[in-house]
């Protein structure tokens, strides 16, 4: 079964608890059958999120809120919905009706998107389930051999890079990876997006040591006041208007740690826009580069 959940921004979060346990790899997709939404049509999304987790409760409770001390979890990762399990948590269950809970992020668009996100909106709790089929996953890649990662992402590119971001930070923290230095650069419209990852950022920055290794540039084209735009930390700053790609990339080169990796998900101006900067660098910089297509 699925729980699909509307968000802001002509968004939804679907969520599956699969029959059997998934080993999920940052870089997965896999394809999406709802036969209620789109009959037996299939769609490819990459895998946002992918957790062991107890069987929930009939209703769902609200998260606790985040500590005051921490400013960044203040601004990233409050949520009304049930937190993402800790890796120590996921460890140490012994149930044998744990499953793997699966989840994507899915743009509202036409066609299967438009009627997901309509039925989702329209329901009383802004919430529904339906029988689901996945096949995958599909794909895969490991980023943690590279000293310096920079990941870009606009809009819903963002469900591209979050597994890698998990990844990596979690691998920091337990000296199994070459990464010393991960970048996030998150272009969105407005604010309400962040409400699409608070969940699993949450999660991440309770992480041990990621103040050490991530740092996390959030771009807001479409504020509605400079009141929205604050930058809780140093290590996660909120900025106006659309970012200076070279200028970013260059100043990465000039802190980088090793040889590095540049990938970006989002539009293709953005794509474009990366791969100019990473190309005006190559000769001076033991780089690669890496392209995920995908809409905004």
């Amino acid at each position: 079964m699925a729980e699909v959940e509307s968000l802001p921004g002509d968004c939804v979060r679907v969520t599956v608890r699969m029959a059997r346990p998934w080993r999920f790899r940052a870089g997965q997709h896999a394809y999406l059958y709802l036969p209620s939404i789109g009959l037996w049509t299939s769609h490819p999304f990459s895998v946002a999120w992918s957790e062991e987790e107890e069987p929930l409760p009939s209703t769902l409770s609200p998260s606790p809120s985040p500590p005051s001390g921490d400013p960044e979890k203040g601004a990233l990762a409050s949520s009304s919905s049930i937190l993402p399990m800790s890796r120590q948590d996921i460890s140490a269950l012994t149930s044998k009706n744990a499953k793997t809970a699966v989840s994507f992020l899915i743009r509202r668009r036409t066609g299967f998107t438009e009627k997901l996100f309509t039925k989702a909106s329209l329901s009383a709790t802004g919430k529904f389930s339906a029988r689901c089929f996945l096949e995958g996953p599909y794909g895969g890649e490991n980023l943690s051999s590279y000293g310096t990662v920079m990941l870009w992402a606009a809009g819903i590119g963002i469900t591209h890079q979050i597994p890698h971001i998990r990844d990596i930070v979690s691998k920091f923290s337990e000296g199994s990876t070459a990464t010393r230095r991960l970048t996030l650069i998150w272009i969105i419209q407005s604010p309400e997006h962040l409400e699409w990852i608070r969940p699993w950022m949450t999660s991440i920055l309770s992480l041990p040591r990621r103040r050490e290794v991530l740092k996390i540039l959030l771009f807001v084209t479409r504020p509605r006041s400079t009141k929205e735009i604050h930058s809780p930390s140093s290590s996660v700053q909120m900025y106006p208007g659309k970012p200076n790609v070279q200028a970013l990339v260059d100043q990465e080169m000039g802190e980088s740690v090793g040889a590095a990796c540049v990938s970006v998900c989002g539009t293709g101006g953005l794509a474009d826009d990366v791969r100019r900067a990473v190309r005006n660098r190559q000769e001076g910089w033991n780089v690669d580069f890496r392209e995920e297509s995908f809409s905004w």
